[in-house]
């Protein structure tokens, strides 16, 4: 899944030593928050690992598309949502695309108009047949 917006929070990082193989442990939490739309939405995601802390570097006011998995996980009867990030690109909005089917036909029917040299208004065919459609 991905997430696109601007990071408003970076959370210090929390770091330790597995139970049980005794190897040290890196992450840090972030809040997102995705500014398209009439209702932003928020969310926290982690990124696991030193290595991938310091790959990302994410700052505060980045505008970021994170791609992330969701996974639950419970502890002392309580259930949590671990949503931690795998992949993080910077946010580039895409330039709008002209419908070049539209633009084509506007050129050539710029070209194949005859000009007028009379003054003359041109014919309503609508007001003709008393229908208001154009043909």
């Amino acid at each position: 899944m991905e997430f696109t917006g601007k990071i408003i929070a970076v959370l210090p990082a929390r770091s330790g030593q597995a139970k049980s193989t005794g190897n040290p442990w890196m992450t840090q939490d972030y809040v997102i928050e995705e500014t398209i739309g009439q209702y932003p939405k928020r969310m926290c995601f982690n990124v696991f690992g030193e290595d991938k802390i310091k790959q990302f570097n994410i700052q505060e006011g980045q505008e970021l598309t994170v791609s992330f998995d969701i996974n639950a996980r419970e502890y002392q009867g309580r259930w949590y949502n671990d949503i931690r990030a795998w992949a993080i690109a910077p946010y580039t909005p895409a330039a709008p695309v002209a419908n070049p089917a539209i633009n084509t036909f506007a050129a050539a029917s710029a070209q194949e108009a005859p000009a007028s040299t009379s003054n003359t208004a041109p014919l309503d065919n609508a007001a003709d047949n008393g229908s208001d459609l154009p043909f």
